[in-house]
């Protein structure tokens, strides 16, 4: 009779999601695991977990793995910085590349824009919703705005709401149907690092341990490279 396999349980940002389906998940399933993940922005993870949900590992936004650390979330001996990760913005593929290689370019094709799609709760939209005060743009660009709650803005160049979607370029390039333009010019660009930790608690803690042992290999290293994101080990 076959044994059950445990399931590892995780909380993980979205930005890895194209490197996870790849080739990290397929990895750690073929050597006998089994996950299920709980996909949202690190802001949606920590209400999560505020509220009382639990997980065997987490894997997060570095400055939000800080504050589970202070306050005892997470074993912090087990702690690695996984990945940076790099603003951009996507067109449907097909449509024409505006010019963003400058700051003023990116704001005369913000301006221009039918519709930026940005998230609310997710890191980018964040970063990006403080940027547009201090580009003098809030106001021209919010209010055409397609602002989704979570998830993946680059859905909304598919389904033709947008003509222009923000997010890190890693979450853009999930998307099928639409092309990365670039990353933020240099000035306005903002890298962010995403660690990984076992929560205090994890049911399956030897799992988790597994788990993250394969999220620093060099398959992994290279799996994040073509979901366009840098490893950061």
């Amino acid at each position: 009779m076959a044994t059950e396999r445990t399931t590892t349980r995780l909380k993980c940002a979205l930005v890895v999601r194209g490197a996870f389906d790849a080739q990290i998940v397929p990895a750690f399933e073929a050597a006998g695991g089994r996950t299920a993940i709980h996909w949202a922005p690190t802001t949606v993870i920590m209400a999560a977990l505020e509220a009382g949900e639990t997980a065997d590992a987490v894997l997060v936004l570095s400055d939000a793995m800080d504050r589970l650390i202070a306050a005892g979330r997470v074993e912090p001996e087990t702690r690695i910085d996984a990945v940076r990760s790099h603003y951009g913005i996507a067109v449907k593929a097909g449509a024409p590349h505006p010019d963003i290689a400058t700051v003023a370019a990116l704001k005369q094709t913000l301006t221009a824009a039918r519709s930026v799609a940005y998230s609310r709760a997710g890191a980018s939209g964040i970063y990006f919703a403080g940027l547009l005060p201090r580009l003098g743009l809030a106001e021209a660009v919010n209010a055409r705005a397609t602002i989704i709650p979570q998830g993946f803005t680059a859905e909304k160049l598919v389904s033709g709401e947008a003509d222009l979607a923000v997010q890190q370029i890693s979450e853009l390039m999930v998307v099928p149907g639409i092309e990365v333009v670039a990353p933020f010019p240099e000035p306005v660009q903002e890298v962010t690092t995403f660690s990984a930790a076992i929560l205090r608690g994890a049911t399956d803690r030897d799992g988790a341990a597994r788990f993250l042992a394969g999220l620093r290999t060099p398959e992994a290293a290279q799996a994040y490279r073509a979901s366009g994101l840098e490893p950061a080990f």
